[in-house]
């Protein structure tokens, strides 16, 4: 549609990094789409970000565990005479628990939301993204980068994230699409309460503001960086644990996942 107008998709937009994500592109003058379950919150931020000036996003509530989420996504935006520039595929959860003790369709549909909501989103709009020469924000985490006992599914998902968002920025590059992955470590958000997260689970010195791992993002994005380890601390902690032996990386973080 040649005059449909640009816009930024992000998804899980309604709290945490995806709100700040939100606030990072519509001060940069992007026109937004917001995409979540929760119609209050969205609401609460499209208005919020109206009243600071910016254009009012555009919102569109929907739970993307539906099969047909992705689908409906397309579909409206296409009504709206809207065409992506640029995704951000933020929507996910992590569940902390032994593998086997935990729900079992909760660790599917975690699977379902952080990996296949996230490349089917992708696949619908990667030829989208090539035509406005936009980009693609996936927000994994430093969990990529190892394994996770005690959290195995949600490290595992990650890791595909970072894996999938490292090939798309090789194989999108010459189409002018900038693919990045955002890997921060952790980020006092809601998410610590839907994995049932116990206090104490991370040193709090490592955590960082969602607002500045959101500007950090956009920015690495913006200079087509493939992979965004916001926070210096955590990024020589990540490259000297990847220098370890696997077996003591697992020990040790078995021995941290443990209750007390």
């Amino acid at each position: 549609m040649a005059s449909a107008k640009p816009v930024a998709v992000i998804t899980g937009a309604s709290a945490g990094i995806g709100a700040a994500l939100a606030h990072v592109f519509a001060d940069h003058g992007h026109a937004l789409v917001l995409v979540a379950r929760r119609a209050p919150q969205l609401k609460a931020l499209a208005d919020l970000i109206e009243e600071r000036g910016r254009a009012r996003p555009t919102v569109i509530v929907i739970d993307l565990s539906r099969p047909d989420a992705a689908a409906r996504i397309e579909e409206e935006l296409r009504e709206s005479g809207l065409e992506p520039q640029y995704l951000v595929n933020n929507a996910g959860f992590g569940l902390v628990g032994d593998f086997a003790g935990l729900d079992r369709a909760d660790q599917l549909a975690m699977i379902d939301l952080n990996v296949r909501v996230l490349t089917e989103l992708s696949l619908r709009f990667a030829a989208s993204l090539a035509q406005h020469r936009g980009g693609m924000l996936n927000v994994a985490s430093v969990a990529s980068f190892l394994p996770g006992p005690g959290m195995a599914v949600y490290h595992a998902t990650k890791a595909y994230v970072l894996s999938f968002s490292e090939a798309l920025h090789c194989e999108m590059q010459s189409q002018g699409v900038r693919v990045t992955a955002l890997c921060p470590g952790p980020v006092v958000t809601e998410f610590q309460a839907r994995a049932r997260m116990p206090d104490g689970y991370f040193p709090r010195f490592l955590a960082r503001a969602a607002e500045r791992v959101a500007r950090e993002g956009y920015e690495g994005m913006m200079r087509g960086q493939r992979v965004v380890v916001p926070g210096s601390t955590i990024k020589i902690a990540v490259s000297l644990l990847r220098l370890l032996p696997r077996g003591l990386v697992l020990w040790m973080l078995r021995t941290a996942a443990r209750p007390r």
